[in-house]
């Protein structure tokens, strides 16, 4: 079983580290909750996730919050926010928790990054708007739900949340990410192998089919044509693609760009339902855990749609934000938000609104959620390797079949 080291605060207020046992960091974590401790830093020990089937480099683990300048992995980052947290938790103040955490910080990038944050909220901006100016390291959805949080007087829950989701995100993308190394490696070989075959092996056959005179079959013609631009062209597709490459980049970072891929994405058979569900299940979390510590509800869900991710679910919610502001009752202004919550979903949020226990229907919805999509991901990635190597066997094997074609038409010839 995988070892986490881990510092954290007591009850009473000192630093303690030490040593436990975990199926993952979520047990970890909930190990910690039973002893009485407060998580200021968690790693897996070096050698304990060798036995883990799902365990990755940590830089596949912190894609959603690289820097390109100065570097902050996402274990920095959740390290961070969570100890920030904690501090505040503990009643430190916001500048003394910020010197605390750039000096006690290892990394030389995150401790620059983190001493920035704090000179610029000594000078007299907020933390929110010292974030983002960094948004190579901290995420818009990060710097929204911090802003709401200091808005709001709940600025330790908004960051214990935040952690969490860094947690989950982390150990679910190293699980997608892990599920897909081997397909990928079977990617690449059969693009190299495609290469190898367009610019070695079907030239040779093109000599010998051109000597003969024949009429080659459709299929042969069209693989011999597109070995023949390769040939010539190789190096004007590469810069193309390139090209067209930064372009998509900067459509994908633009407003619509961005707006366009999200509703493409949840129009998608099979991306859009998981997509679907895991915003409902970071929803549903967010709103009651700050329910649950007594934040009234409309600004509870003002803090809790910003954790969704997905802008166009964003703006479904924030009309469901305004029924409930103008005397709605939640479930029924939910059930409006088309794509997000389920039928079931939105009984089971009535039922709890009116008998007292949203908060605890949210997190158990959210649990039951989160398990669900876990065993749908699990599924999608073992069918998505099988289905790899099916295609690219079909599309090798079927450039094999165009070029072994004109052998049975050129015994004609020979004759």
């Amino acid at each position: 079983m995988p070892q986490f080291q881990y510092r954290a605060l007591q009850a009473n207020g000192a630093m303690a580290e030490g040593q436990l046992e975990a199926a993952d960091r979520q047990g970890a974590f909930t190990q910690m909750a039973g002893l009485g401790l407060r998580p200021v830093s968690l790693a897996e020990k070096a050698g304990a996730a060798a036995g883990n089937g799902f365990a990755l480099p940590a830089a596949l683990a912190s894609l959603s919050f690289r820097q390109r300048s100065i570097k902050v992995s996402g274990r920095e980052l959740e390290n961070f926010t969570r100890l920030l947290s904690s501090l505040l938790a503990a009643g430190v103040p916001l500048s003394r928790a910020l010197v605390i955490l750039y000096k006690e910080s290892s990394a030389p990038a995150a401790s620059a990054k983190w001493k920035e944050i704090h000179d610029l909220v000594v000078d007299g901006a907020s933390l929110a708007d010292s974030m983002g100016k960094s948004p190579e390291t901290f995420p818009r959805v990060y710097t929204a739900m911090v802003q709401a949080g200091e808005t709001g007087g709940f600025l330790d829950l908004v960051l214990a949340q935040i952690a969490d989701f860094q947690a989950r995100e982390k150990e679910l993308r190293s699980k997608v990410m892990s599920a897909m190394l081997y397909p990928s490696i079977l990617f690449v070989l059969a693009i190299g192998v495609l290469i190898f075959l367009l610019t070695f092996f079907i030239p040779r056959f093109q000599g010998i089919f051109k000597g003969f005179g024949a009429t080659l079959p459709l299929a042969t013609q069209i693989v011999i044509g597109a070995s023949t631009v390769v040939r010539s062209y190789g190096a004007f597709v590469v810069v193309g693609l390139l090209i067209a490459g930064v372009l998509l980049r900067t459509w994908f970072l633009s407003e619509k760009g961005r707006r366009t891929w999200e509703g493409l994405v949840l129009r998608s058979p099979v991306l859009g339902p998981l997509v679907a569900e895991f915003a409902m299940a970071r929803f549903c979390r967010m709103l009651g855990t700050l329910l649950g510590a007594g934040v009234p509800l409309v600004q509870g869900l003002s803090v809790a749609r910003k954790s969704i991710g997905n802008q166009i679910l964003v703006d479904a919610v924030s009309q469901s934000i305004e029924r409930v502001q103008q005397g709605g009752q939640l479930g029924a202004s939910l059930a409006e938000t088309r794509g997000l919550f389920p039928s079931s979903v939105v009984e089971m949020i009535s039922v709890a609104e009116e008998s007292g226990r949203l908060d605890q229907e949210l997190v158990r919805i959210a649990n039951v959620t989160e398990g669900d999509l876990d065993r749908e991901l699990k599924m999608a990635v073992a069918l998505m390797e099988p289905m790899m190597l099916f295609f690219i066997a079909a599309f090798i094997g079927t450039i094999f079949i165009s070029m072994v074609l004109p052998i049975f038409t050129l015994q004609d010839y020979i004759k």
